[in-house]
């Protein structure tokens, strides 16, 4: 299904200088992919320390952009640089699950959100990722397939934060957001599923 980690390659394209400029100043795969993760606990901590402030949620999609674009750096040091490593292989699944819990968690204490439905999608979230690497324990190859990859969560939240920053009230919308959220995490999971069953080797 259509997702917009399609767009990967393009992104990854804009960011390749920058990527080369920090290989040369010796920063590795492994210290940008902890970077992204850390980047992310401090911004659910500032939406949490300070009960989903319009300055907090205003400050998500900033950090969203520049955690994927870490990603697409890390990922590019990895292939592109010769850094990959087992370590690197834990630290980027490991990160993008902490990433996800630390900046979508903090959602629920936002007056007007559903907390149950918010913790709903964020679990499903994790189970999309653990789907995706699942599948190379079974011979396939690690799966991306959508509607809610990791991109698409991160378009879709850093847009919920955006619009909730500049002063909407929550209500009966949001929690209509995210139970569409968990929905499309949920296919995306049966879609990450039959993905692999069908690429695995026989």
């Amino acid at each position: 299904m259509v997702s917009v980690y399609d767009l990967k390659p393009k992104f990854q394209n804009l960011l390749r200088p920058a990527c080369a400029a920090l290989a040369r100043a010796g920063v590795t795969a492994n210290q940008v992919t902890i970077a992204a993760a850390l980047i992310s606990i401090a911004e659910g901590a500032a939406i949490y320390a300070s009960g989903a402030e319009r300055w907090s949620l205003l400050l998500m999609p900033v950090v969203l952009f520049l955690r994927m674009g870490l990603n697409a750096i890390d990922g590019m040091l990895a292939r592109e640089w010769n850094q990959k490593s087992r370590l690197g292989a834990i630290l980027n699944e490991l990160g993008d699950v902490v990433s996800d819990i630390a900046l979508y968690l903090p959602f629920a204490i936002v007056p007007g959100v559903s907390a149950m439905l918010v913790a709903l999608t964020v679990a499903l979230a994790v189970m999309t990722e653990m789907t995706g690497v699942v599948a190379i324990q079974i011979g396939a190859a690690r799966r991306y397939d959508g509607p809610f990859g990791k991109s698409d969560r991160a378009l879709a939240f850093g847009m919920l934060a955006f619009v909730l920053g500049i002063g909407i009230r929550a209500g009966l919308w949001t929690n209509i957001v995210f139970a569409l959220a968990a929905l499309a995490a949920a296919l995306t999971i049966v879609n990450r599923a039959r993905a692999a069953l069908k690429n695995a080797p026989p």
